[in-house]
């Protein structure tokens, strides 16, 4: 099983000058330590559950360009984007910019997204929960075609490109991965078996999970998509190292099941001594688990 790292939020000591040196000593730690990926959220407020609206919150491509310049081999994404974020022409074009600055380490994270509050505030159109999970699907099409040799038009339900052109090509070839968040059993995971590399899971109950790929192999089985293809992730909820045995007993069922990755994630006062000890203290075990 691999770590992940993940931040979610940047609220540091010594206020908003000192965002950029500890985000860029955070993924340096988690590159250094061994760590597969690091990831930001993708949000224009800071969300209910980790701090109020008015807490600092900065764009995420934005950022992860700056994080790839800080790193060099640390596999780079947000966790993940909301399609309502971004025309998917635009969100493709800003995914290969970062994995060609970034030597091919960009993944594209994708979910039909859920904040409402921050799109009203900023004026971003909020569409109907059916109708933003029409528009994943056709950014999802749009950006494979982006990404492919066909740079012809594209015409769906709700976006319409005359020219599919994007130069340069992303680095990793055929493209870079995608990874669909969420765990909803009719669309999203349905979405997942059509067109994703990878899924990422919210829950540290494994029966839950188990419940989870069990419908996401049903969904598989009908689109006649290889299960074992897709790699399983999960965010983990609490601080690994509040009990690192109990964390890695855990992560033990988790790989049973078939998680390949976990993301951790915690507001703690240094989050790069943070990040430095938890991958000195799980990467290895969590490598021995397989997944």
């Amino acid at each position: 099983m691999k770590l992940a790292i993940h931040n979610p939020n940047y609220t540091y000591p010594g206020g908003p000058e000192k965002i950029a040196p500890t985000l860029a000593a955070t993924a340096r730690a988690a590159e250094e330590g061994g760590a597969d990926q690091y990831t930001l959220m993708d949000h224009w407020f800071q969300i209910p559950g980790v701090g109020a609206p008015e807490e600092p919150m900065l764009e995420g491509y934005t950022t992860l360009g700056w994080i790839a310049a800080q790193t060099e081999r640390i596999r780079l994404g947000l966790l993940v984007s909301g399609v309502t974020y971004r025309h998917p022409g635009l969100l493709a074009k800003i995914v290969t910019t970062l994995d060609v600055l970034s030597g091919g380490r960009a993944q594209l994270g994708l979910g039909a997204a859920w904040f409402e509050q921050e799109h009203d505030a900023l004026g971003v159109p909020y569409p109907p929960l059916a109708e933003r999970f029409e528009r994943l699907e056709e950014a999802i099409q749009i950006c494979f075609q982006m990404w492919s040799e066909n740079d012809g038009p594209y015409k769906g339900k709700h976006y319409e490109l005359a020219e599919t052109l994007c130069v340069p090509p992303p680095l990793q070839q055929p493209r870079p991965a995608l990874m669909i968040g969420g765990g909803g059993e009719k669309k999203t995971l349905r979405l997942v078996a059509r067109y994703a590399d990878a899924c990422n899971l919210f829950g540290d109950e494994p029966d839950v999970i188990r419940h989870k790929l069990d419908v996401l192999e049903g969904h598989c089985d009908a689109e006649g998509r290889d299960y074992d293809s897709i790699e399983k992730t999960i965010i983990h909820r609490g601080n690994p190292l509040d009990d690192v045995d109990a964390f890695l007993a855990q992560m033990e069922t988790m790989a049973a099941l078939g998680i390949a990755k976990v993301w951790v994630s915690n507001r703690v006062p240094d989050p790069p001594s943070w990040a430095a000890e938890v991958c000195e203290r799980t990467v290895g075990p969590l490598a021995d688990l397989g997944g």
